[in-house]
């Protein structure tokens, strides 16, 4: 750019032409970052001006992409909700203090106050009840992704997409199946699968 307000762009040489008055100053940018400027005057050659920006590259540090582990991850889940997690329905609890005329049985303070707290009480154990069901459904996801029914299957595509809908087991199920019996099962619901398809075709 010159300050009459005139402008340019290098070619892929980095060569370049701009028309400026004596008067005039140049300055270059790049990425954003101007030069100074430069007095046409001051310049030995104006038909020959070569200027050399010095660019100073960032590098980063290197990242390593790990898969997923379902055991980290809902580890750290966990770890993140811990309170909505441990919380637990308030309850009375008797408390043995001593006072003036000795010995006495009362309740605890806290706990009568959070009883009454209808909509926080609530609320966080709707959100506790939202966090075993998404770490539930993760599990099942887990041990019942598709990988694995495709191995034991060979469906593919919507094929393989019905089945996971039509055939996904329970959580208690999916917690307490050994593997045999977890693919077992897959290959069972499979047999059902194909006769169904079977009948389909030749309601067609």
């Amino acid at each position: 750019m010159s300050t009459a307000g005139k402008g340019t762009f290098t070619n892929g040489m980095g060569n370049y032409e701009i028309d400026v008055g004596e008067k005039d100053s140049i300055w270059f940018s790049y990425l954003g970052k101007p030069t100074i400027k430069f007095p046409v005057l001051r310049m030995n050659d104006p038909l020959h001006f070569d200027i050399a920006l010095r660019i100073n590259v960032t590098v980063l540090k290197g990242v390593t992409v790990m898969p997923h582990n379902y055991r980290l991850d809902s580890l750290q889940n966990r770890r993140d909700y811990a309170k909505v997690f441990d919380y637990e329905r308030p309850k009375l609890r008797p408390t043995m203090g001593g006072g003036a005329g000795g010995v006495g049985v009362g309740f605890d303070l806290d706990e009568l106050i959070r009883m009454f707290q209808f909509r926080k009480n609530r609320n966080m154990l709707k959100f506790q009840e939202r966090l075993i069901e998404q770490e539930h459904d993760k599990f099942i996801d887990h041990r019942f992704n598709k990988q694995l029914v495709r191995r034991l299957t060979n469906l593919t595509n919507e094929n393989l997409d019905s089945f996971m809908v039509m055939y996904r087991p329970t959580y208690q199920f999916t917690l307490l199946a050994s593997d045999y019996e977890f693919q077992s099962y897959i290959k069972r619901c499979y047999e059902y699968f194909r006769a169904t398809e079977a009948r389909k075709e030749k309601a067609f």
